[in-house]
């Protein structure tokens, strides 16, 4: 069953984006990395809506929207196999449109409250990713060195600092040069939702970033800067350009292969870091510190503890031998 067909009366009629919901939304985010990833949520809901493969979010009726219409929206998400996760992430940005479109005085109260009433699908899911052993990390960084143009320097500084903060790929993208701190070993770091947070390197972390900046310079910008073919950096009037969210894991993906080993994701480091530090005995606060998590649940659901306890707790069942039964007498 489609969607129930959702029509603006001023369809034909160019919105301007100072008054579109999705222009005034996306623009409300504070990372690249945010209005990137809702950007393609609310332009996928724009295709369930519209019937149309090439459709966007700018300039659709969010307002008209109503609660038959979201409820439907939700079902067809969900039918469409994704996982609990996934779809919860688009409703969310569906409602945040929906409240722009309030706010812009496009939508009454009443509707947008009934409309936006809509309980997220409830789900219990493992951590996303996969543990990264030392020896893979190791291997990545013995790629990088064996690689003596200014990408291999940059790289490697690049993984140290992923391996050793825990930091979203989009977090690293964001550094500049005034945000490391060489004495105090640390890197002022921003978040979601623009928290700012300080991490801190190992030594051999701040070693390899010290390289990188041999070969970068002290100029303002960005820590670390796309290099093109020739090995030059990009730093458009002498200030090094910011890399992308994408490009990290780029690197990070090319710099494995090259050292042999399977393909992980930056989000694998964080998981990882984590882990590593809970595995250590730091405390739960602490970890949720350093890796900007809201709520000291979710960084507990990385904790390896319990699962090795459970491992544990199986391996005390003996696995009976091998003994054929006897037949029946008689």
């Amino acid at each position: 069953m489609d969607v129930p067909v959702v029509r603006d009366p001023g369809a034909g009629v160019a919105v301007s984006p100072a008054t579109d919901p999705y222009h005034v939304y996306l623009d409300a985010l504070t990372s690249a990395e945010s209005r990137r990833a809702m950007r393609g949520c609310l332009d996928r809901i724009a295709r369930v809506l519209t019937g149309d493969d090439a459709a966007t979010g700018a300039g659709q009726p969010w307002h008209l929207l109503r609660y038959e219409h979201t409820v439907r929206i939700r079902a067809i998400l969900t039918e469409r196999g994704w996982s609990p996760s996934y779809v919860n992430k688009h409703l969310v940005a569906l409602r945040r449109v929906m409240r722009e479109a309030w706010r812009l005085g496009r939508m009454d109260a009443e509707e947008y409250q009934r409309a936006a009433d809509l309980p997220t699908l409830q789900h219990t899911r493992l951590p996303a990713g996969q543990h990264v052993p030392p020896e893979v990390t190791g291997a990545a960084l013995a790629a990088c060195d064996a690689d003596t143009t200014p990408a291999g320097v940059r790289d490697g500084a690049l993984l140290a600092v992923l391996y050793s903060t825990g930091c979203r790929r989009a977090e690293i993208a964001a550094l500049t040069l005034a945000d490391y701190d060489t004495a105090a070993r640390s890197l002022r770091v921003r978040g979601k939702r623009d928290k700012e947070r300080l991490v801190y390197l190992t030594a051999p972390a701040v070693a390899r970033v010290e390289a990188w900046l041999a070969v970068r310079g002290r100029d303002a910008g960005a820590l670390f800067c796309p290099i093109n073919r020739a090995g030059r950096l990009r730093a458009p009037g002498g200030r090094p350009a910011a890399m992308t969210g994408q490009a990290i894991a780029d690197i990070l993906t090319r710099r494995l292969a090259a050292a042999g080993a399977a393909r992980r994701t930056p989000h694998d480091f964080r998981r990882t870091f984590i882990g590593e530090l809970l595995d250590a005995g730091v405390d739960l606060a602490t970890t949720q510190a350093l890796v900007g998590h809201a709520s000291p649940v979710t960084t507990a659901r990385y904790d390896r503890r319990p699962e090795s306890r459970r491992r544990e707790a199986v391996d005390r069942l003996p696995m009976p031998a091998p003994t054929p039964l006897r037949p029946p007498p008689g």
